[in-house]
C-alpha cells in the first residue's frame, strides 16, 4: 500500500506541475497583441483526461484556427478571442461595434462542425496590454485554485478570462460546475464568473469516462 501511495503522489506532483507549466503558456499566448486570440492549448500529457472524445479536440482545433482566419478579415475587428469546446464556441473580448459584434458571431456560426456560439463580446476599445497582462495572471491563479480544490478535477476545465470576468467551458455534472464557479469567484481580482458548461449527469458522466477509456486503450 505504502508503495500505491508513493506512485500516487509522484504523478500527482507531476501533474501538477505539468499543468502550472502549461498555464504559464497560455498566460504568455494570452497577454499577446493579436487581434483575434486563439485561446485553445493542446498538452499530450494532459490530453488524457480530457472528457472531450480525440475527434472534438481535434475539432475544436481547427475551429479556432477557422475562426482565426475568417475574423482577421473584419476592419477594426477589435480584441476578439475564439475559445470552442466540443463544438461549442464562446466569443470574449471586445468589438469596435455592434455591427462587428453581430458580424463576428455570424461568420463563426457559419463554420463547419460549431454547434453554438456563445457572444460574449463587449462594445468598446481594445483592452490594454496591462489589462490582458492582468487577466492572464487571474486565469492562471483561478487555475491554481481548482487544483488545490480536492473535490475538482481542474484539467477538465477550461478558463477564460477578459476584463475580470472568468468565462468556464468544460463538459461537468452540475455539482461540478456550481463548485467551479464558486472556486473562480472566490479568487481575488475576479469581478464575475460566467459559466458556459455542458451539463450531464453523474450517469452520463460515467458513460463518457467508459467510452474515452475505451478510446485511450485502442
Amino acid at each position: 500500500m505504502s508503495n500505491s501511495v508513493t506512485h500516487s503522489s509522484l504523478f500527482g506532483h507531476t501533474a501538477r506541475r505539468v499543468l502550472l507549466a502549461a498555464l504559464l503558456v497560455g498566460s504568455v499566448v494570452q497577454s499577446g497583441c493579436a487581434v483575434v486570440a486563439v485561446s485553445g492549448f493542446t498538452a499530450g500529457a494532459l490530453a488524457i483526461s480530457d472528457r472531450r472524445t480525440i475527434g472534438a479536440q481535434t475539432e475544436d482545433q481547427g475551429i479556432e484556427i477557422k475562426a482565426m482566419q475568417h475574423l482577421s478579415q473584419l476592419s477594426s475587428a477589435g480584441n476578439i478571442s475564439v475559445t470552442s469546446f466540443n463544438r461549442k464556441v464562446l466569443l470574449s473580448g471586445q468589438a469596435e461595434n455592434d455591427k462587428i459584434r453581430r458580424e463576428a458571431a455570424g461568420i463563426v456560426s457559419r463554420i463547419e462542425n460549431v454547434k453554438m456560439v456563445h457572444n460574449e463580446l463587449v462594445v468598446g476599445p481594445k483592452s490594454s496590454l496591462t489589462t490582458r497582462a492582468n487577466d492572464a495572471g487571474l486565469t492562471t491563479r483561478i487555475k491554481a485554485m481548482m487544483l488545490d480544490a480536492k473535490d475538482l478535477q481542474a484539467n477538465t476545465i477550461k478558463v477564460i478570462t477578459e476584463n475580470n470576468v472568468a468565462y468556464l467551458m468544460g463538459i461537468v455534472t452540475r455539482a461540478e460546475g456550481d463548485r467551479a464557479a464558486m472556486v473562480a469567484s472566490r479568487v481575488s481580482g475576479v469581478r464575475r464568473v460566467v459559466t458556459v458548461f455542458e451539463y450531464v449527469s453523474p450517469d452520463e458522466l460515467a458513460r463518457i469516462q467508459r467510452a474515452l477509456k475505451g478510446e485511450s486503450s485502442r
